[in-house]
């Protein structure tokens, strides 16, 4: 019985892992060539924190941290910055996860948009304090914005393509133990 619940916990991490890819490929497909574009949402981060705030126990940090410095590497962002503050976002998120349970989806959302600005915010003051090129402020502010209007899609996405949901109070495992 313990297999099946172990089963069912690798199936999500690398139905996440799969999901990751696709985004990264997408991403880094040249679809849109002209300069000037505005940027899309960051949906990784928007992944990462729907799946936390949903299913604490199926992301271990050092997946989420892992996934997100392969993509600092493709995306030639300095290596290891975005992947600490996803990682510190995201942990912030799971210690909440008990709390959102009775939490709308409005509160969640917003609760996840303050956290979504910390981390741009917090890598724009790193790489402000350590003189890095960085790309202007409102077009950060455009990305937190698309990323704020993404998240309930991604939620939505979740729950269409996955089942992802949030556990009901009280709710336990096949083990018994408590979700």
């Amino acid at each position: 019985m313990g297999d099946g619940v172990r089963n069912g916990i690798w199936l999500a991490r690398c139905l996440f892992v799969l999901a990751v890819t696709v985004m990264l490929f997408l991403r880094l497909l040249p679809l849109r060539a002209e300069a000037g574009s505005l940027p899309g949402p960051d949906l990784l981060m928007c992944l990462c924190c729907a799946w936390v705030l949903r299913r604490p126990d199926h992301l271990p940090a050092l997946l989420i941290a892992g996934v997100v410095l392969v993509e600092d590497m493709l995306l030639m962002r300095p290596p290891g910055l975005w992947s600490a503050l996803m990682l510190l976002g995201t942990e912030f998120l799971r210690s909440r996860a008990a709390f959102s349970r009775e939490l709308t989806l409005v509160s969640e959302w917003v609760m996840v948009a303050v956290v979504m600005l910390a981390m741009m915010l917090g890598f724009r003051l790193v790489m402000a304090v350590t003189m890095l090129p960085q790309p202007g402020l409102g077009l950060t502010l455009i990305q937190f914005v698309f990323s704020v209007l993404a998240y309930p899609f991604v939620v939505g996405a979740l729950r269409l393509a996955f089942g992802l949901r949030k556990p009901a109070t009280g709710e336990v495992d096949a083990l018994g133990r408590p979700l």
